[in-house]
């Protein structure tokens, strides 16, 4: 039988003979194709719609498969250069420029060729996904009753309960609001906490995608450094003196890019600093679900020890499961759960039902546990395979935190430059992230961000480092 390649090699066949019928003209039954095709009705169902939704046939239940009227040519393109008048006139009010830059997201987002190895994936390779447990789970949530009712524009509650236990402290499910995973969280926060023109501190370096939300909703982000134990509390409290600022981001649990864990010394006065400030801190727990199998116990969600409402806490399942499950959660105490709701309502309604009828499923079921050890265990060992292999290969990449989550490594260069260091890996036929779309302001050195998680297996990442040291053997950047 068929398998899914072979519905888009009998679609292949069916649309090559469909002049051989007029418009209107009838195809061959279902069992017809299925006996001449030698393939599964379900093949031959899904070739059918596939070319339904190409427009090449209609289908007339009852009646059978029928070709349709060629789709009339379409009118030529008008000029749309009017449009660079338009959006780069910006209004006497406003403070920033309205344009969005959004290619470090872009960078990470792009699907490199097949014959390149992706080092700069921000997602699990489908290899570690739980696709059998997610696919359960759908299947068992379309059978929800109501699962395509609409939802309450704070989400289940059911699913607002489980997200509170797991931030834990004194988060409750009213404290919650289900968000359209991490990025839609961040947005929203941003957009609630910040009014345009207004600073925004941020780590540096932090992940692009933070930057582009502050940037787009006029914000104006200010670097705070961090070294191996997260944020220094002295230049953070300098940063709110010095800008006035009111809002903080930070990922306190294995920061992106370095891996870095806010030290238990430090947490506290991260609180007190921002509640002396008058400022929110956005807790950013991205990577909860990421821990290695060597780290030992996680420490804390800040939400959890926050007794004063200072932390909006942003949490995602999409990092541990899916690019495809953007499902994640809001949490905050206070008056700004309103706010935090009012524009999320006003940008997206709701996170639709049966995705979270689905992620509950999902997190419900006994498979769960099962998925977050094996990722625990599979992302250790990669990690110490591609750290090995950068010693052997390149030791002018110089790794210097090895983190015990997450799903990269941020390697310092001793010489070159990042951007056309990345130009030269991707010409080697590896896709690695440059380091300088990661600081707001000038980078202290250049970087480069190597992912470990979006590759079919260690195999790949020894096979990437070996690329790159003959790519990089004709006397570019950190190879000798």
């Amino acid at each position: 039988m068929y398998e899914r390649s072979s519905v888009a090699e009998l679609a292949e066949s069916l649309r090559s003979e469909l002049n051989r019928y007029s418009v209107g003209g009838k195809l061959p039954s279902s069992r017809a194709l299925v006996e001449r095709y030698r393939v599964s009705p379900v093949t031959v169902s899904r070739a059918l719609a596939q070319l339904a939704a190409e427009g090449l046939v209609v289908t007339r239940p009852g009646a059978g498969v029928f070709r349709a009227a060629p789709r009339t040519a379409a009118p030529a393109p008008g000029d749309t250069s009017w449009q660079e008048v338009a959006l780069s006139a910006e209004g006497a009010g406003d403070v920033v420029p309205r344009s969005v830059d959004a290619s470090g997201v872009l960078a990470c987002l792009a699907a490199p060729p097949p014959s390149v190895i992706a080092l700069n994936s921000g997602y699990l390779h489908a290899s570690i996904q739980p696709e059998r447990a997610m696919a359960a789970a759908l299947a068992r949530a379309g059978r929800r009753p109501g699962a395509w009712d609409r939802p309450p524009v704070e989400g289940l509650p059911e699913l607002r309960d489980w997200f509170a236990r797991e931030i834990g402290g004194a988060v409750g499910a009213a404290d919650v609001l289900v968000t359209a995973g991490g990025q839609s969280a961040l947005t929203t926060a941003l957009r609630a906490l910040a009014p345009p023109g207004a600073p925004i501190l941020v780590e540096s370096p932090t992940y692009p995608g933070l930057l582009a939300i502050a940037r787009a909703s006029g914000c104006r982000p200010v670097p705070v450094p961090v070294d191996a134990e997260g944020v220094r509390p002295e230049l953070l409290a300098a940063a709110f003196e010095a800008t006035g600022a009111r809002v903080f981001v930070c990922q306190p649990l294995f920061q992106n890019p370095t891996g870095a864990v806010l030290a238990p010394g430090r947490r506290a006065e991260v609180l007190r600093i921002a509640r002396a400030a008058g400022a929110f801190v956005v807790e950013d727990d991205y990577a909860r679900a990421l821990s290695h199998d060597d780290c030992g116990p996680l420490p804390a969600t800040l939400a959890a020890e926050d007794h004063d409402g200072v932390v909006v806490h942003v949490r995602s399942l999409t990092k541990a499961t899916s690019p495809s499950l953007r499902v994640g959660a809001l949490a905050a105490r206070g008056p700004v759960v309103d706010r935090l709701r009012a524009v999320q309502v006003v940008d997206s309604f709701f996170v639709p039902r049966p995705l979270q009828e689905a992620a509950l499923e999902l997190v419900g079921a006994p498979a769960w546990p099962r998925h977050l050890r094996t990722v625990a265990a599979e992302l250790r060992h990669r990690r110490d395979v591609l750290a090995g292999a950068l010693r052997r290969e390149l030791p002018g990449l110089t790794v210097p935190h090895l983190p015990s989550g997450g799903y990269q490594l941020w390697a310092r260069m001793s010489e070159g430059d990042d951007g056309s260091f990345a130009t030269t890996a991707l010409r080697a036929g590896v896709a690695v992230a440059p380091g300088r779309p990661y600081f707001c302001a000038e980078p202290p050195a250049p970087y480069v961000r190597l992912s470990f998680a979006g590759v079919s297996g260690p195999g790949e990442l020894v096979e990437a480092v070996q690329r790159l040291r003959t790519g990089l053997a004709d006397g570019f950047g950190p190879h000798a």
